[in-house]
């Protein structure tokens, strides 16, 4: 792990702090409003730091006073110390953990929202119901982080579940967290769409991609494009557009296609689809390491056995298993009610390692 290293991270700030107090520094708004963005973001890393060390010194004076009163175990004095004691050592373990894994994040676009893409896999419905689950486990994990969801694209399917669907997921760090999610997931579970009870498995795929800035600039030949044009759909009941609203734009080149049907334009459903364009567009050039946008080639990897990075088992035994850490888990539901910091934070120690 790079170490946190206070010292510098205090004269980066104050150096950020001269900068915004020369003439003219707001004449350029948008750079000036980064420069700021970044001196708070260093600022509140410095504030965790303090605050840590302040828990860890009261720690240290729990114990000693302990020690000097000669309070022992059994006696109520005591067990109030000890139990003290315990609640604010765990405390801080809980504190230190979440800061040494936050300056772990420091890719290019970690700080970024997320855009994030659930695609069904193979297994009928059984897959498209665990597309659903894995959406609603990604959503709940998010909102217990604070951070902001909104959906861009849903695809449906009548019987349960879903077949595609694409949130954004927007927050300090959304991208440096969930990029760890990034591939295939695998079920196994007796089906509930099966009369015969019989165990199926079933598979998803996670696709993640930071949201760009607006300044950074993606040249796109409107030639490159198709633009469609279709009528948002919805499960019974739900209120949709009765319009040719939604969008579906494809990039002809890399063949990679997206749509948005939830705001409530067609002007600003494509204006949410290019905006994912450009992002997937952007990753997928660095990945390559292509300059030219028609260079590129769409990631066309299968969606089934065999590639999974996590397996999710209900039956014959329960554990949530990642095949790329080893990290495991017994208790399957409480991971998909959003509880997988485990997972992701075991990704991010590995890949500094």
């Amino acid at each position: 792990m790079s170490p946190f290293d206070p010292a510098s991270v205090s004269k980066e700030i104050e150096a950020l702090g001269k900068k915004s107090e020369q003439p003219g520094f707001w004449d350029d708004r948008e750079t000036a409003q980064k420069t700021m963005q970044e001196k708070k973001r260093l600022e509140d890393k410095m504030s965790e730091y303090d605050s840590l060390t302040e828990n860890l010194e009261d720690l240290e004076v729990m114990i000693s006073l302990a020690e000097e009163e000669g309070l022992a175990a059994g006696t109520p004095e005591g067990d109030q110390m000890a139990d003290e004691i315990t609640e604010a050592y765990d405390k801080f373990v809980r504190n230190e953990e979440a800061f040494r894994i936050e300056i772990l994040l420091t890719g290019e676009y970690d700080s970024n929202d997320a855009i994030l893409t659930v695609h069904a896999g193979s297994g009928g419905t059984d897959a498209q119901d665990w597309a659903g689950l894995l959406l609603r486990m990604y959503t709940r994990w998010a909102e217990s982080k604070g951070y902001k969801v909104s959906v861009a694209d849903m695809q449906d399917n009548e019987e349960g579940g879903i077949s595609r669907a694409t949130i954004i997921v927007a927050g300090t760090n959304a991208y440096g967290y969930l990029k760890t999610e990034k591939g295939v997931h695998r079920l196994v579970r007796i089906s509930p769409f099966d009369s015969s009870g019989r165990r199926h498995t079933s598979f998803a795929a996670v696709e993640v991609m930071p949201e760009m800035d607006d300044d950074i600039d993606v040249e796109i030949d409107p030639e490159d494009i198709r633009i469609d044009t279709f009528r948002a759909t919805g499960k019974g009941g739900q209120k949709v557009n009765k319009t040719d609203s939604a969008i579906r734009i494809t990039h002809i080149p890399t063949n990679i296609v997206v749509s948005c049907q939830n705001e409530r334009s067609q002007f600003q459903n494509k204006d949410m689809a290019m905006r994912i364009l450009k992002s997937r567009l952007i990753e997928l050039k660095e990945q390559q390491h292509k300059e030219d946008l028609k260079e590129l080639h769409g990631d066309f990897s299968q969606i089934t056995w065999g590639s999974q990075i996590r397996s999710y088992v209900f039956q014959p035994y329960t554990m949530v298993k990642d095949h790329r850490t080893g990290a495991e888990v017994g208790n399957v539901d409480k991971v998909l009610d959003g509880d997988i910091d485990y997972f992701i934070n075991e990704k991010l120690k590995k890949a500094d390692a």
